[in-house]
């Protein structure tokens, strides 16, 4: 991605208001050692693997959609993009399961 200090501090800004929004009382985990910008990646991970795993029927649509702004401008080859992509397939089959 970048290490442009001004969009690394949008791109933290952008996902801990995300993680506060989706995961409202939840900690964030501890992002290890690295670079700024593999961190924001660690938490980036973090975040739509935990908004997959909280996922229901119901909300499942809505979750991919919260998912998807976090990484809709960005190339198809960015990791969290990849993930992004895989769990909505897994949302899709979720928010369609009968009940």
């Amino acid at each position: 991605m970048t290490s442009d200090p001004i969009a690394l501090r949008n791109r933290f800004a952008y996902v801990k208001g995300a993680w506060d929004e989706n995961l409202r009382g939840v900690k964030i985990p501890p992002l290890g050692e690295g670079t700024a910008e593999e961190k924001i990646e660690r938490l980036e991970l973090a975040l739509v693997d935990e908004m997959r795993n909280r996922a229901t029927p119901e909300s499942a649509e809505q979750v991919a959609d919260a998912m998807w702004g976090l990484v809709h401008a960005r190339p198809d080859s960015d990791p969290v993009k990849q993930r992004v992509t895989q769990h909505h397939e897994e949302l899709a089959k979720l928010g369609h399961r009968k009940i």
